[in-house]
This record gives structure tokens, C-alpha cells and sequence, in this order.
């Protein structure tokens, strides 16, 4: 496949290679767009014979791209660049806006921002940014004192590299030493190192093709990692003594089975280290003294498929948080120390259906858990003495609230923190015994913020079979409700990830020109209970996308905008949402964006070699082994159900080093739908060639992608209603 066969067509301007009808958008180049070359492979599954004419674009040393992006094939990238070329020709005449839309985005960052510190014996630990800094500084305070100490500076890390993320940043716990993970190439391959704090350098040794997550012992030499095997998936837990040759470590627990996942804790006493492995449906639970870390890891209950369980303790006794015994919504249950095993397991807070349980943080004399009840978050408190227990109340009906585990234990403070869609993130300290809150920190947004100048509203929307999916929306005071609003409508509905109803300073650069706001629950989450998850998964996905499309039509019958003036957006998940949204109803939508989407699941899901596969079988179904898993993948994956119509703009983006969605599938994707699609939209495809799936890593590179996903949705719903782009653009603003 020698680079010059991506050709483009020679009767077209726009986004499409062969279609004739309809005039070009506003958005189409002056250039025709690339054409990736035909290679049909065909491979045949369960007596299904398959031709994908873009399988090429999969390369063959992937594994290498991950770690070295250079070392991609030049017609792979040849490709991938002239779709790069093409999107930045295309959106030329937004580059302006884009520059706007990112000056208002930086002036709403604070940018000398910083944490609360977070107090832990002789100093309170915290990260902060400095004026015109990507990257965090992570510092500390001796107790009581102003002279700060920077433990460790991201920008000066970042000097030089194109890319740079920390994924942790762990102090030992005799604040001696500060172990640090950090990402080079975005492909979530991490190197750990270690600094010696009172001597102000770095340890010799260096860990490599680690997972990130880091855990010291107690004695304050001992630190626990995991790594990534050569399909980048996290199998591996071993001990590192400080000074020792990373060669000569420890394997702790190896997990053998490639659909689980390991991960690393600590519990809040501090007296465990925790290993788990884990998919989507199943989990099990290892643990070794943090005192004796040098003992071999206790295995607390055998997995048992289905049943998914966690672990903190508190006293005598192991507080596990599980769905075991049909708990669909999670319990709590104890259990002794040395016998932690499933008959030993007695329910401590029953399930109750309805309540889904989603965390547990546990103190010296309280514990804490996180529900959600119908769809919205609340803490409650229990006191160990004699169990009664109190709920935290708030006044807004819909909102975000996270508890946040801190280095103390013996405590009586909960810190938690709370947003709504038009209330900025406010942090708080809770007295659990007095039960009174004191504010410790609310979100500045320095080019102002008055949450009376919006509205937000939640409402339920009927689906295809009656069930009611949850819609939140918000949007400015003075935004006509008269249907000319346009809306952009997100959602994900996977893995059992609820989408919260928190702030994002972000989104007002286009709820301040007319937008409206809305964010669809639809089912694959948990947001409405653990049985709302379930009915979006395996056989019952579509139920995902066709909650979303409900949603969408609901709200243009509640008048809140039109058919054709909705702009659907999701990213990784929720890029397959949208991808097969727009499939089944393209002229419900005036634009798409998706984001890193995963959009080629049959394909992916029948590669047992990519690193996610194996541990997605449970979520998706194993087509390799099940017919009907085939069928039903087949059904619904947006590359495999592009067909000859008409399509909305669509916005793509991609990250070439990135190993959950990897960037063949956008890539795919958007060549399928150049082949086939029978309109003139516009149809671009972003790859960021330095990063992997969250994209820019610094704050401000970060804006520079959403400005341009925001310039196209206004600027394509400019064109729909006939203003001209610099007058949508200004509305509101």
C-alpha cells in the first residue's frame, strides 16, 4: 500500500467521495477529502464470511506504535495525516472562533488553582498549577506552616517531551520518599520512580512498563507496583525494596487469566495492601500486612463469576462491599480479620433494591457509603458505637457529590466534594460527630459566574419500551424555549458509569451563545440502580442507544429544540453510542461529535490479542465463541452498519498511541463512511499523532481540542438555521 493510493475524489469538495446531492456546508474544504485505499480482507467466523476493506489500517507492530509512535508504517500514516490536513483545511474558517472559544475557556481557569491540602501527620500534602503551567506541582507544608516545599514540578518534567501526564504521585509514609509514575507518550505505559526528599535527588533505580498505581508498605522501603504485559494489560504485582535492581524484585501475584485486571490499594487504616483482579462482572480480593510486607498475599474469598466485592476494614473485621446473594444493588457486609471467607460474610447494611451502594470509605469510629437512589447521590454516616446512622442533606434536586478519602483515619472529618450543573465545586469538611459542615474551598471562576443566570431542569423521557430515562439539561435564563434552541445532547451508558450532573466550567461557552445542555442517562449505567446497568449490556445494548434516541425526541416534543438541531456527542463508549445513534436515526441529529469512539466492536471484539478485549468479553459478549454474541455485536457496531444514506457533519477524533480504543477504529470508521454515505457534510477526522486516549495531557492543550469540537457544533448549527456563523457565535455571549 504505497502512500500515494490515498487519493481523493475528483467530483468532490465536502466529506464524501462519490454523493452528488445537497449543497456542500460551511464547513467543507476547498480541497477534496482523502480516500483511503480498498483491501478487503475477509475473514469467516460461526460460518460468517466478513470483507472489511479497511483492515490495513490495523498496524501490524502495534505494540511498538504504543511505545514509540514513530515506528508506525509510512501508509498508515500517510493516511492518518492527510485526514489531519484535511480536518485543518476544513475548519480554516473557524480558527478565529476557535481562538475565542479557548480564550473564554482559559479565563474561566483559575490558573494559580490549587487542592485543599490534605493533612497527614507533620504536613498537609496538595498540588496547585502556576500561571501559564500545564502540568501540577505537588507540594506539602509542615503542619501549621506557610514555607512550602515542592515535591515534585510536571512542567519542569514535561520540558521536552510532547507529551506528559503523573499518574500518581504517592509519599512514603514516613514522608521520607515520594514515589511517581508518570506517562511519556500517552500509550499508559508508565515508569515509576522514587525521590529521596531530604536528600533532594533521585533514586538510581527506575521501574519500566508499569500500570501506574503505586502502594508503600509501612516501613516506608517497601513499595508495590503493577505491570503491563505485552498486550498492555496490567497481570502483575511485585514488591521493590528502595535501592534494590528493579531485576531482582518480587512477583507478589500474577494474575493467569488475561480477561482480569489487577489492581492496587491501600486500605484507609493503612494496615493492608490490596490487590485485586477483577472484569466487569467479577472480582476477587488479595491482601498482604502492610507491617509484614514481605508475607505472601492472602487470598480473602475465591471469585465466583458474577459476584464483584471490595474491602476495607475497621477494628476486628473486614467491611466488604458486594453484590453477593442476588444483592443486585450492593451490600455491606463484615467479616473477622483472619477468616474473611464467603460463609463468613453477615450482612452489616442489607440491600435494599433501589439503593444502589457505590462506595465505602471507613474510619476509626464511622464508616461512610455512597448511594444513588433514583439517580441522585447521597452520603450516609454510621456511627460504630452504637450503628445509628444520619443522612448528609442538600437542597438542589440534582447534583454531583464525591467522598474523598484522606490520609487520616482515627478522625471525625469527612471530606467530600459537591457540584451541581450551575453550582461551581465546593469542598467541604464534615463533622461527622456534630454534624455540621464547614466550606473549605468553592470553585473560582475568574471571568465570573452567576449560577441565577441558569436553569436547570430534570425530566424523564420515555424509550421504546416504556422505560423512563432520566435527561438533565441546563441552559441560560434567556434562552428562547420556543424549539429554535440548539441542544447538544451527551451520553456514554457503559461499564455501569453513571454520568453525574456536576459543573464544567467548559460547557458555558455554549450555553452562553443559546445552547442548550443536556446529558441523557441512558441505560448501561448505573443511574438509575445496578439493574439499569444490566439492561444496557451483553443482549440488551441497544437499549443504550435507543434510550438515547428517546431522549432526543423528547426533547423536541417538550419544545426545547428541533429535529436536526440536536448535536450528539460521546466519547470512547460513548462514541460507539453516538456511532450507532446517528446508524438508526441520522435525521434526528444536526451534527456529531465523537471522541476517541469505539466504534469497530465486532472487529475488536474478536481480537483476543488487544488489551482490552479478553476483560470486555463480559460486557459485550465473546463472539469468538458465541453465535448469538456474533449476531447480536454485529446488529448494532456502527462500522458494520454504515449504510447508503444521508448523514449529518461528524466530528472524529483519534489518539495514536492509545490502547483502549485504538486508533484504527476512528480511522475505519471514517473511511466507511466517505465510501458510502449519500450526503455533502462535512465528515473530519482528528488524530492527535503524540497522545493516546485522553488526549492532550496539559490543561491548556486540553482546551485546544474542545474548542475545536465546540467551534464545529456551533458553526454547524449556524449553517442549519441559516445565520451566519459570526452571529450564532455571538449570541448570548
Amino acid at each position: 500500500m504505497p502512500a500515494k493510493d490515498i487519493q481523493a475524489p475528483k467530483n468532490d469538495s465536502s466529506g464524501t467521495n462519490e454523493a452528488e446531492a445537497g449543497q456542500p456546508g460551511p464547513l467543507a474544504a476547498p480541497v477534496a477529502p482523502p480516500v483511503a485505499p480498498r483491501h478487503p480482507k475477509q475473514t469467516t467466523l460461526h460460518g460468517i464470511v466478513r470483507e472489511d476493506p479497511y483492515a490495513w489500517l490495523r498496524a501490524d507492530n502495534w505494540r511498538e506504535v504504543m511505545s514509540d509512535p514513530a515506528a508506525l508504517g509510512p501508509e498508515i500514516r500517510a493516511y492518518l495525516e492527510a485526514e489531519n490536513a484535511f480536518t485543518k483545511t476544513g475548519m480554516a474558517s473557524t480558527e478565529a472562533l476557535q481562538k475565542t472559544l479557548f480564550g473564554e475557556m482559559k479565563a474561566r481557569l483559575k490558573e494559580d488553582d490549587s487542592s485543599v491540602p490534605s493533612p497527614d501527620g507533620a504536613f498537609a500534602y496538595y498540588h496547585r498549577f502556576e500561571i501559564g503551567g500545564q502540568h501540577p506541582l505537588f507540594c506539602r507544608k509542615a503542619a501549621g506552616g506557610d514555607v512550602e516545599e515542592v515535591l515534585l514540578d510536571g512542567n519542569r518534567e514535561a520540558e521536552g517531551e510532547t507529551f506528559f501526564r503523573v499518574a500518581s504521585c504517592e509519599h512514603s509514609p514516613d514522608h521520607r520518599f515520594l514515589a511517581y509514575a508518570t506517562d511519556r507518550n500517552g500509550s499508559e505505559q508508565y515508569v515509576i520512580n522514587v525521590k529521596d526528599l531530604e536528600a533532594g535527588a533521585q533514586l538510581k533505580e527506575s521501574i519500566t512498563g508499569a500500570q501506574g498505581s503505586i502502594a508503600w508498605a509501612n516501613d516506608g522501603q517497601t513499595l508495590f507496583y503493577v505491570t503491563l504485559d505485552a498486550e498492555h494489560r496490567p497481570s502483575k504485582v511485585f514488591r521493590h525494596r528502595l535501592g534494590s535492581d528493579p531485576a531482582e524484585d518480587v512477583l507478589v501475584y500474577a494474575e493467569p487469566d488475561p480477561g482480569f485486571f489487577i489492581g492496587l490499594g491501600v486500605t484507609e487504616s493503612r494496615r493492608f495492601i490490596v490487590i485485586s483482579a477483577h472484569d466487569h462482572t467479577t472480582s476477587e480480593v488479595r491482601v498482604v500486612p502492610a507491617d509484614r510486607p514481605e508475607e505472601d498475599a492472602r487470598l480473602l474469598a475465591q471469585r465466583e463469576s458474577g459476584v464483584e466485592y471490595s474491602v476495607s476494614d475497621q477494628d476486628d473485621r473486614f467491611l466488604i462491599l458486594t453484590n453477593a446473594e442476588g444483592a443486585i444493588d450492593f451490600k455491606i457486609v463484615e467479616a473477622p480479620l483472619d477468616a474473611a471467607g464467603r460463609d463468613a460474610w453477615q450482612d452489616l447494611v442489607p440491600h435494599r433494591p433501589g439503593r444502589l451502594v457505590l462506595s465505602l470509605l471507613t474510619f476509626k469510629s464511622h464508616f461512610v457509603r455512597l448511594e444513588r437512589v433514583n439517580g441522585v447521590p447521597q452520603a450516609i454516616v454510621t456511627a460504630i458505637a452504637d450503628g445509628s446512622e444520619h443522612t448528609i442533606a442538600f437542597d438542589e434536586e440534582a447534583y454531583s457529590l464525591g467522598l474523598l478519602p484522606g490520609y487520616l483515619y482515627d478522625t471525625a472529618t469527612l471530606r467530600f466534594v459537591y457540584s451541581s450543573l450551575t453550582t461551581p465545586v465546593r469542598t467541604y469538611d464534615y463533622d461527622m460527630v456534630q454534624r455540621s459542615r464547614q466550606l473549605l474551598k468553592e470553585q473560582e471562576v475568574p471571568s465570573g459566574h452567576d449560577p441565577a443566570d441558569y436553569v436547570s431542569e430534570r425530566f424523564l423521557a420515555k424509550s421504546h419500551d416504556g422505560a423512563e430515562v432520566p435527561v438533565s439539561l441546563v441552559r441560560h435564563r434567556s434562552t428562547p424555549l420556543d424549539g429554535s434552541a440548539p441542544l447538544l445532547l451527551y451520553g456514554y451508558g457503559s461499564y455501569g458509569h453513571a454520568i453525574p450532573a456536576g459543573f464544567s466550567t467548559n460547557r458555558f461557552s455554549l450555553i452562553d451563545r443559546g445552547f442548550i445542555y443536556a446529558i441523557a442517562h441512558v441505560r448501561g449505567g448505573t443511574d438509575k440502580g445496578y439493574g439499569w446497568y444490566l439492561d444496557g449490556k451483553l443482549e440488551k445494548k441497544t437499549n443504550t442507544f435507543l434510550d438515547f434516541i428517546a431522549a432526543g425526541e423528547a426533547l423536541v416534543a417538550r419544545g426545547l429544540t428541533r429535529r436536526g438541531r440536536i448535536v450528539a456527542h460521546g466519547g470512547s463508549a460513548g462514541g460507539l453510542l453516538v456511532g450507532a445513534a446517528v446508524n438508526m436515526a441520522p435525521a434526528l441529529f444536526g451534527a456529531v461529535i465523537a471522541e476517541v469512539p469505539f466504534v469497530d466492536v465486532l472487529t475488536t471484539m474478536c481480537d483476543k490479542e488487544l488489551p482490552l478485549t479478553p476483560p470486555e468479553w463480559p460486557e459485550w459478549g465473546n463472539p469468538i465463541e458465541d453465535a448469538k454474541a456474533y449476531a447480536t455485536i454485529a446488529a448494532y457496531s456502527p462500522y458494520d452498519n454504515v449504510v447508503a444514506q444521508d448523514y449529518p457533519p461528524i466530528l472524529v477524533t483519534a489518539g495514536l498511541t492509545d490502547p483502549r480504543v485504538t486508533y484504527w477504529e476512528p480511522a475505519k470508521w471514517v473511511a466507511k463512511l466517505r465510501a458510502v454515505k449519500t450526503d455533502r457534510n462535512p465528515l473530519f477526522l482528528k488524530t492527535n499523532m503524540t497522545a493516546g486516549h485522553a488526549g492532550a495531557a496539559g490543561r491548556f492543550d486540553k482546551l485546544n481540542e474542545v474548542a475545536l469540537a465546540y467551534a464545529f457544533a456551533l458553526t454547524v448549527c449556524a449553517a442549519e438555521s441559516g445565520q451566519p456563523a459570526e452571529t450564532a457565535a455571538a449570541a448570548g455571549g
